[in-house]
């Protein structure tokens, strides 16, 4: 099912012109990523709205001092990121509507995205609506979260995203508002 701005804002009603600004991007990212039935466009679209705040943010909020933990020690090298305090942990912050986060999910989703590694010399191309949707449609995919999602198995959806369940009271508020539009 192609999305509208109207599906957007019954879904999402926080994102107000945001939707508007998806639209087109969450179409063409949901159908090159296969995220083409309800059921995996309800549990996706409910993962990008708690992620982004409905639409309305496609960088990672936080200041310096909260982004630093990806900077140095054990986070920073799993995520990719020198050990040294050199401010990598605030160049491959979370961005896009899924929050793709350290300099090995940038370089993965530039390969993906684009065939080379333009992420890593231009991180906010993904601040940008076509490629937040397109990162978050790829994460998606290259986690295998369509099969997830073909399941229902919502919490194993979200912990591939966040790591943990954070936030799963919204998630689950937004997946049933997702699969109501959708579904």
């Amino acid at each position: 099912m192609a999305l509208t701005e109207k599906t957007l804002q019954l879904m999402f009603p926080n994102a107000r012109q945001q939707a508007g600004v998806f639209v087109s991007a969450l179409n063409a990212a949901m159908a090159r990523w296969e995220i083409d039935t309800p059921r995996r466009q309800a549990a996706f679209l409910a993962q990008v709205g708690h992620e982004s705040g409905q639409l309305r943010y496609v960088k990672e909020l936080g200041n310096d001092r909260y982004l630093a933990r990806y900077d140095t020690g054990t986070l920073a090298l799993r995520l990719g990121n020198t050990a040294e305090a050199d401010g990598d942990g605030q160049l491959y912050c979370g961005r896009g509507l899924i929050q793709v986060t350290g300099r090995n999910n940038y370089r993965a989703c530039s390969m993906a995205l684009f065939g080379d590694e333009r992420l890593l010399k231009q991180p906010q191309l993904l601040e940008q609506p076509q490629w937040a949707a397109e990162s978050a449609a790829w994460f998606w995919h290259s986690r295998g979260l369509n099969q997830l999602a073909d399941r229902s198995e919502f919490n194993r959806i979200t912990r591939h995203i966040n790591g943990g369940l954070n936030g799963l009271e919204d998630r689950l508020k937004l997946w049933a508002r997702a699969r109501e539009v959708l579904c």
